[in-house]
């Protein structure tokens, strides 16, 4: 296949999954489809920015020691605000609090931030987890901090927890209730994608992914999904002119959730009816694996030429962990489809211009 094609499909993947996790962000993790619409007339329908306040925000239960949430096992040390997070602990422990404080339309949340780390480190070649390891400790203890965001997920806090306890950094990565979300997808595709068009097979793209997943979150569960995902990348990457890309969805959909049907839904059901019904929108690989896939599905049925807009607003409507569901179907969608809307949009992120240096850099 063409090498500009290959390419041209790596690099609308990547800016759709930063595209996808900012346009979800001032809704993320909204658990009443109501309260979006409440918050967003007519919902979210473009950037917009972080609300002060989150009707459904639990972060004041979650731990600023340790993974997990307060009362559960960890260490002493004050990780939110001493170690990373400098100068955010105000904004926890305080209800209704939104985990994206004080973040503008446009800006991409915490995992977002690091998969732009691995976009860096493998623009300057093959990935090496001791090289990321040292970017992601430097960037995540910086003073001042080097990123906006106010909320860290359980797998941030525990593996500074671990740091601070003396672990090996190869083994800091803390295995929690949440360690198998679709939150450790977000950094895959920065490193799957430039290694495919670099040539390396699928089985060595699925060694590394596990990897560095690894370092971050531990889980059999996740490292299965990984792959799975690893594979569907290389395969819509690859697709010929001519075959339809949501029969590919539709397969790994299958294999992830049996009863599914994808085909009967996309007819008779409501986004919220699958994502919110038949499963849950929240951020457990179980749910929302099979949730990307059949938005991805249904969205890439569509003609329309903002299929992937619609596809992107449709995932950050339906609530949930919608952010790192978003930056996994926007990669899906734009392996498929090119929608100038979409690119519109995504010359709005703020921090635009170096991160389509990054993607362009990483995929040379």
């Amino acid at each position: 296949m063409d090498p500009a094609t290959l390419r041209e499909r790596a690099v609308h993947a990547l800016r759709y999954s930063f595209l996808g996790d900012s346009l979800s962000m001032p809704v993320h993790w909204y658990y009443s489809v109501a309260d979006i619409y409440k918050a967003f007339e007519g919902g979210v329908t473009k950037l917009e920015s972080a609300p002060t306040l989150h009707p459904s925000s639990i972060m004041s239960l979650h731990s600023t020691a340790h993974g997990g949430r307060e009362g559960t096992e960890g260490g002493t040390t004050e990780i939110v605000g001493d170690v990373i997070l400098k100068g955010k602990r105000q904004y926890w422990g305080v209800a209704n609090m939104h985990y994206h404080q004080g973040m503008k339309a446009g800006e991409n949340t915490l995992n977002l931030q690091c998969a732009r780390l691995v976009l860096r480190e493998v623009a300057q070649g093959p990935y090496n987890p001791d090289t990321f390891l040292a970017d992601y400790v430097a960037y995540m203890t910086a003073d001042p901090p080097a990123y906006h965001d106010t909320y860290a997920e359980s797998f941030h806090r525990g593996f500074f927890d671990n740091m601070q306890g003396g672990k090996d950094l190869h083994e800091c990565g803390a295995a929690t209730h949440d360690t198998a979300s679709i939150g450790g997808l977000a950094t895959i595709a920065p490193l799957a994608l430039p290694s495919l068009l670099r040539g390396m097979s699928v089985v060595d793209v699925q060694r590394v992914c596990r990897t560095h997943l690894h370092l971050t979150h531990p889980s059999d569960t996740l490292y299965s999904v990984c792959d799975d995902y690893v594979s569907l990348i290389s395969e819509l990457l690859h697709i010929e002119e001519g075959i339809d890309p949501s029969t590919i969805v539709e397969a790994y959909l299958l294999s992830a959730s049996p009863t599914a049907t994808p085909a009967e839904w996309m007819k008779s059901a409501k986004d919220t009816e699958v994502v919110g019904g038949v499963y849950s929108p929240a951020c457990y690989i179980s749910d929302s694996w099979p949730s990307t896939l059949y938005l991805a599905y249904k969205y890439l049925h569509s003609t329309g030429p903002d299929s992937v807009k619609q596809g992107l607003l449709a995932n950050a409507n339906v609530g949930g962990d919608n952010c790192h569901r978003g930056a996994v179907l926007g990669v899906i969608l734009g392996l498929c489809t090119v929608d100038t809307e979409a690119d519109t949009l995504y010359s709005g992120l703020v921090e635009h211009d170096a991160i389509e240096k990054e993607i362009q850099t990483a995929i040379e």
